[in-house]
């Protein structure tokens, strides 16, 4: 269902910094929502560190959750993945705008038009269902300026997708040392905040 100006009553997004909460906010809110879960992994392990995160978050996941890696195309994967899914979780659109930007280089043209593409495809995909989807995302708006050029392009692109995501939802939670902070709600009949 969704409401005026596009506000989606079954997407809510969780913003915040790193270490701030975002996923286990998430999974929390999954939980709370109940049924079938279908989760979206969009990191991957390049790296030994790498690998033991995405581990230990595998690990906070419940073992009856469905996983879908999907470093980019998430939109394009929804709907022959998301099946009998009544709750689908995103970690994290930053990954996904990560993602995007190693396979089109630094060319802010490319860049952008990748990003766009991969925000309209998931959000048509948010239309074309009856699940809740719950979307993680890094607030990097807030820190020191990238000294290069790339960085400033990451910050720019993630940021611009926040807005769009933040804007087609119908909740909105920023993740401060733990503690969410709804910055948006939508009337939603079940209250789906929970605690962190």
């Amino acid at each position: 269902m969704t409401g005026a100006r596009g506000v989606s009553n079954r997407l809510s997004l969780v913003l915040g910094g790193v270490r701030s909460g975002k996923s286990s906010f998430a999974l929390s809110l999954a939980t709370e929502i109940g049924g079938p879960v279908l989760f979206i992994a969009t990191a991957e392990g390049g790296d030994e560190e790498m690998r033991a995160r995405i581990q230990q978050h595998k690990q906070q996941r419940p073992g009856d959750w469905r996983t879908l890696e999907a470093p980019t195309g998430v939109g394009e994967a929804l709907p022959s993945s998301i099946g009998n899914a009544r709750v689908v979780v995103l970690d994290c659109l930053s990954f996904l705008v990560a993602n995007v930007m190693a396979s089109v280089g630094d060319d802010e043209a490319q860049v952008a038009a990748g990003v766009e593409a991969e925000v309209k495809d998931l959000l048509a995909a948010v239309g074309q269902s009856d699940a809740q989807f719950i979307v993680v995302s890094n607030e990097v708006g807030m820190g020191v300026v990238p000294p290069y050029p790339s960085g400033r392009l990451f910050r720019d692109v993630l940021g611009w997708a926040n807005q769009r995501l933040a804007r087609a939802a119908g909740r909105v939670y920023w993740m401060v040392a733990g503690l969410p902070v709804e910055l948006k709600a939508s009337g939603l009949a079940r209250d789906m905040r929970g605690g962190s």
